[in-house]
């Protein structure tokens, strides 16, 4: 009862990285509520899964395994979560912002008529005071995230129904083994229990999935350009800086629809969140859409012909100039420099 719940993705027997962020954060939460943390993993041939939550946190791994759960298939696992959750009374669920979660999140919501915020940045506990009715709520989850095209940051609050749950993109949040001799206990679901016939009226009966060949995610530099790089022909520029630097480029999403890239690299609250050690952003203005998928670089460089462009009060360093100026300089300087 009032636990935080993470609901993992899993592919061919792995758990995925967005899952295990969401476990690093719902440990600190579990923590902070003085409560467990427990992961919910359904699919097939799950024999030794928890061995991958275990040293993340995971007080409970609730495991469902049976080859009706596999692959991924919307009715039989809203099911098997929805019938899970109204027996344990979860306080928190997450949830990855990907093709599964963004599909699976709203029917258990929607089931449960719980309320679900979508692509969170941040997660805190909190309290609230709703003055009209007269109560006062504790240890609630402000569910953060921008809103509005990014033009200001919304804090959402469900105080009466639980669970209070939220989908988070990958790379959002950092990924942390809490303790590799961590243990917990299995919960082995019985699957016949919450499945419906109806729920197994849909059958895969082929996938054929293609990897991205574009790798910002992992890349540990980044030349990134935005709308102020003026066309298509002008990212050139930032193909050739980083074919010196070996990095990877990415592109804001107002770039990506000017048609300047591919949104295979569009990084922000709609793309890619990353976390480099070198983020090189030219003509990018910085608005908050952006600077959410950014913002934990390690080391930023903003190249921009605005002074007071917003992305400069996140740069560690701010070059004012032209970006068709500065980067064949950079380019040049680079391969002076470099070995």
């Amino acid at each position: 009862m009032n636990n935080v719940f993470v609901i993992c993705e899993i592919d061919e027997g792995k758990v995925a990285d967005v899952s295990l962020e969401l476990m690093t954060k719902g440990r600190s939460l579990a923590n902070e509520l003085k409560c467990k943390l427990e992961a919910v993993v359904l699919g097939q041939d799950l024999d030794g899964v928890e061995a991958q939550l275990f040293p993340y946190g995971a007080d409970v791994v609730h495991v469902g395994d049976d080859k009706r759960l596999a692959p991924f298939t919307t009715l039989p696992h809203t099911s098997m979560i929805v019938g899970l959750f109204k027996e344990e009374k979860p306080q928190i669920a997450l949830l990855g912002a990907s093709t599964m979660g963004r599909d699976l999140g709203p029917r258990i919501s929607s089931a449960l008529q719980s309320g679900l915020t979508a692509d969170c940045t941040s997660l805190v506990i909190g309290g609230h005071e709703d003055k009209k009715a007269g109560k006062s709520y504790e240890n609630l989850l402000y569910q953060i995230r921008p809103a509005f095209g990014g033009n200001i940051v919304a804090t959402i609050i469900n105080p009466d129904c639980r669970p209070q749950m939220a989908t988070v993109r990958e790379g959002v949040m950092k990924k942390e083994i809490f303790d590799a001799a961590y243990t917990g206990e299995v919960n082995k679901l019985d699957v016949d229990k919450f499945l419906k016939p109806e729920d197994l009226v849909v059958n895969v009966l082929d996938r054929h999935m293609e990897k991205s060949k574009v790798n910002i995610k992992n890349s540990s530099i980044i030349i990134a350009g935005g709308y102020g790089m003026g066309s298509k022909e002008n990212f050139n520029a930032l193909y050739e800086l980083a074919d010196v630097l070996g990095a990877e480029v990415g592109a804001s999403r107002a770039a990506v629809d000017a048609g300047y890239a591919e949104h295979e690299r569009q990084i922000g609250q709609t793309g890619v969140t990353v976390r480099p050690k070198l983020y090189i952003a030219c003509g990018i203005s910085g608005q908050i859409q952006h600077t959410a998928g950014m913002e934990e670089s390690s080391m930023i460089i903003a190249v921009n012909n605005d002074p007071n462009a917003p992305i400069n009060k996140l740069a560690d360093y701010a070059i004012t100039g032209d970006v068709m100026e500065v980067i064949p300089k950079l380019i040049k300087y680079y391969k002076q420099n470099t070995k």
